[in-house]
């Protein structure tokens, strides 16, 4: 944990010294020094450090948001951007731009009860004879949601011109130009989303251990799996608003996790919190340098680092129960 939240630390630092702009490394560090030029002080303080925020969020939503959903769905390859979550709240996102909604007026809680849509249909998958069993298959099932939503959305974009301006925001995924005001108007479901996952972290790590175990030990699987449900929904949702669908962080992370402290969601989750940061900031920072003096869309980087990790653990021999 110490090792991954120095790392966090100084992944934030790096988010703040470089960008795409003309300011380098060395104006920035005199700014974090109280000195430096005004332009660089803009720079810094006006779009980096705002930026930044919203990627240590984001990444902290998206990999507990995962974490949570491949144990509620005893699936390691259950992940919100994968299975249609994140598609489902761009595409709430979409019909409510159709429909009129400003983008500044926009509420978080039409992209949750788009992802909330999206972790119904996953957990009915899941339900589905044999797709516990066969993880592949969930995979298969939630790409299968996420085309549906993404065609749909493509659709929107081809009837509104206007929603098409907005909304492209969405599809690509990106953390360029968004605002801290974006971030607070999420705070009140991620302070719910957050009670829930201190009391649920018990209940499920009981889980795990089989259902007829859970219960003896007093505790009661379907108001848990509703309960996370609801919290992945909240935490996906939020993200989806701030950032746009950014896939593979929610598979990554866990599975990073998993592999240093164990399968115990008690330890997982709360490693996944630093890791989130590190993953969605590093990327950030490398979609900024890549393609100078313009950026790379943040949802096409963690596409391409998190691809190879989906085919790793698919091609592994066994993959882990949860």
């Amino acid at each position: 944990m110490p090792v991954a939240c120095l790392a966090a630390v100084l992944a934030c630092l790096a988010s703040l010294l470089w960008g795409a702009g003309d300011i380098g490394p060395a104006q920035a560090w005199a700014v974090l020094m109280g000195q430096g030029s005004e332009e660089a002080r803009f720079v810094v303080t006006e779009l980096r450090a705002p930026r930044t925020v919203i990627g240590i969020a984001v990444g902290m939503m998206l990999a507990c948001g995962g974490a949570l959903m491949q144990v509620v769905a005893r699936n390691p390859l259950a992940e919100p951007g994968l299975l249609g979550v994140s598609a489902g709240a761009a595409f709430a996102v979409a019909i409510a731009l159709l429909l009129g909604m400003e983008a500044a007026g926009l509420h978080v809680l039409v992209a949750q009860a788009g992802a909330l849509l999206g972790c119904l249909f996953v957990m009915s998958t899941v339900r589905l004879s044999g797709a516990r069993q066969d993880p592949v298959r969930l995979v298969l099932a939630g790409a299968a949601l996420s085309s549906l939503l993404v065609a749909l959305t493509s659709l929107v974009l081809l009837i509104d011109q206007r929603a098409a301006d907005e909304i492209r925001f969405w599809v690509i995924g990106s953390l360029a130009g968004r605002s801290l005001e974006a971030l607070g108007g999420s705070l009140p479901s991620l302070m719910l989303a957050l009670a829930l996952t201190l009391w649920l972290v018990r209940p499920l790590a009981a889980l795990a251990l089989g259902e007829a175990v859970a219960s003896g030990l007093g505790h009661h699987p379907g108001r848990v799996r509703k309960l996370t449900v609801l919290v992945v929904a909240l935490l996906v949702g939020a993200a989806t608003a701030l950032a746009g669908p950014i896939a593979f962080v929610g598979l990554a992370v866990p599975y990073v996790a998993r592999a240093l402290c164990g399968a115990d969601i008690r330890r997982t989750l709360w490693l996944c919190l630093p890791l989130g940061v590190v993953m969605l900031v590093s990327a950030d920072v490398v979609s900024r340098l890549l393609v100078r003096p313009s950026e790379l869309p943040l949802g096409v980087l963690t596409t391409l680092l998190g691809a190879p990790v989906l085919i790793a653990v698919v091609r592994a021999r066994r993959l882990p129960i949860l």
